[in-house]
């Protein structure tokens, strides 16, 4: 086997804390792209419109790996790379704040509010945890280790230099990280509790709620009572696996959803973010041995939830 061919570094920096789009030029037999340009309207005119690609190119929106604005009419070379930043859509605010909760020269801890996703996707992109910590911090490089769902708050652990990521993302991998989460959701006195709930739990693309269904059990999660007020509790919850949406599919199985849910039990209409009403679920504890010297650490959140303060009201 050959030496595989060492990719160039981006030769734009970051706009808003977001890296540009890496493109290689695949080969071009039998598909007739004689130009950049031709290939550009093929690749990214069926999203945005060919003019709309044309515009991009006159503005020397997409560069080459020297950083010069790449022509209409520059002759398509396969296996090259260009690099240019998407157009961001428009974002509102989220409202709160990031806290630091631990930072040293390879990791950053913080506490993620609700509403605010770990990283870009979809609709979400500058009004990221990564783009503001990058932007407000100054560390291009930093990087998440893992994905808290954006409606949860609490501790997400972030890579100072892109070169450690890999050895932090293992732990979680291979399940070497104790999380530790707290919810408040309905009390039901039928439920027994402590309980440790094995499922199946499935989430397809584009389908906004997982579900769960007969099969080998693919997520664990242990669930705790920890104080009852009314027709409230206060949980304490341990997943021993990461599916996603498992604490919340778990407690929903249940009958015990969690409060302010907008998917469990029923998905609610999409509409303005409601602030005031934050889902009652927390990322409250991380624990692991540093894989870079192998000393145990433990964060803890400094954020609350409020849901037992605030009374029951799950619609």
């Amino acid at each position: 086997m050959g030496r595989r061919t060492r990719r160039p570094g981006a030769p734009l920096a970051q706009r808003e804390g977001i890296d540009p789009v890496r493109v290689r030029l695949p080969e071009a037999a039998g598909e007739g792209w004689a130009t950049v340009g031709a290939y550009l309207r093929a690749r990214f005119g069926g999203a945005v419109g060919d003019a709309r690609v044309r515009e991009m190119v006159r503005d020397g929106r997409f560069v080459g790996a020297d950083g010069r604005p790449l022509r209409e009419d520059e002759p398509y070379a396969a296996g090259t790379y260009l690099w240019f930043h998407r157009d961001f859509p428009a974002e509102e605010r989220v409202p709160f704040e990031i806290g630091v909760v631990h930072r040293d020269e390879r990791i950053l801890v913080v506490d993620k509010p609700h509403f605010l996703a770990t990283m870009p996707r979809g609709r979400h992109v500058t009004e990221t945890a990564l783009a503001r910590l990058r932007r407000e911090l100054g560390v291009p490089e930093l990087q998440p280790a893992h994905r808290l769902d954006r409606l949860t708050a609490g501790l997400v652990l972030f890579v100072v230099r892109a070169g450690d990521r890999g050895a932090y993302q293992t732990l979680f991998r291979d399940r070497l990280v104790g999380k530790e989460y707290e919810a408040v959701a309905a009390y039901d006195p039928g439920v027994t509790l402590p309980v440790t709930v094995r499922s199946r739990i499935v989430k397809e693309r584009g389908v906004i709620a997982a579900r769960e269904e007969p099969g080998e059990p693919n997520s664990e999660s242990r669930i705790e009572l920890v104080e009852r007020r009314g027709g409230l509790g206060r949980y304490r919850l341990l997943p021993m696996t990461g599916r996603t949406h498992q604490l919340r599919v778990h407690m929903n199985s249940l009958g015990l959803p969690i409060l302010h849910d907008p998917v469990y039990p029923v998905v609610r209409e999409d509409g303005p973010e409601d602030y005031a009403r934050p889902l009652q679920l927390l990322a409250r504890v991380l624990e692991f041995t540093d894989p870079v010297t192998g000393v145990p650490m433990r964060f803890e959140s400094g954020l609350r939830l409020d849901g037992l303060d605030q009374g029951p009201g799950n619609g």
